[in-house]
């Protein structure tokens, strides 16, 4: 199902936080679905599918902000704003570095909220649409993301990590150039990654969903610029 709406899930064990949160983005035209844990946010996005970006408290019962981001993370690149009471300096650095596009100290500007959301959705790249919980590509190729797994003809194939994340970044622009340079940055942000390495894990996916991987369909090579998924048979 393509939407024009932008969804964002919001993951606080604040009730008053949550309400907050919901009236000062709704008002912006986003699609709102909130989690009181980390756990409850991993349910509702394999329910749900991904949305363009979470807003996450650091510390919550059950699993904290940080995990949330490491469990998330190990399948999609989810644009994700912590917005915590916690204002350590190591803390903040950490979420930086680690785990968010953005760091947000409570208690804060609602005008601020809006134009941090506003500026971390274009930063990170635009948006063909949401997923569902199940990406069907085709008759042929289906994806669901939080299980790291795709239906490939009917035969269940498993994705690792890296895999998952690069299909995810290629899909999510699907009929557009993803450039060597951003995959590179968004999949291994903290090392000096190259395209070598790029490319082995793109020869891999291709072996995986592809009929004849020398021939791609899919994951089609844009020469000197990147990768462009083919959106011809994409219905989600």
């Amino acid at each position: 199902m393509i939407t024009d709406a932008i969804r964002i899930l919001s993951v606080d064990d604040d009730p008053h936080m949550l309400r907050i949160i919901k009236i000062a983005l709704s008002k912006e035209g986003y699609e709102i679905s909130q989690a009181s844990n980390g756990h409850d946010a991993l349910n509702l996005i394999q329910k749900k599918g991904i949305p363009h970006l979470a807003i996450v408290d650091l510390n919550m019962p059950g699993m904290s902000g940080f995990d949330f981001c490491k469990a998330v993370h190990e399948f999609s690149d989810l644009p994700v704003i912590m917005l915590t009471a916690v204002d350590e300096e190591k803390t903040m650095v950490e979420g930086l570095k680690f785990h968010a596009e953005d760091y947000i100290v409570k208690p804060f500007k609602i005008a601020v909220l809006q134009a941090r959301v506003s500026n971390v959705l274009r930063r990170v790249e635009s948006f063909n649409y949401t997923f569902e919980p199940i990406v069907k590509v085709d008759e042929r190729l289906q994806v669901d993301f939080p299980s790291r797994k795709m239906l490939v003809e009917g035969k269940e194939v498993s994705l690792t990590p890296t895999e998952s994340k690069l299909l995810y970044l290629l899909i999510r622009s699907a009929g557009r150039v993803v450039s060597t340079d951003f995959l590179l940055r968004r999949i291994w942000p903290l090392e000096n990654a190259y395209e070598d390495r790029l490319h082995v894990h793109v020869h891999r996916l291709r072996r995986k969903i592809e009929e004849n991987h020398k021939e791609p369909s899919y994951v089609v090579s844009e020469r000197g610029s990147g990768y462009i998924f083919s959106s011809k048979a994409i219905t989600v």
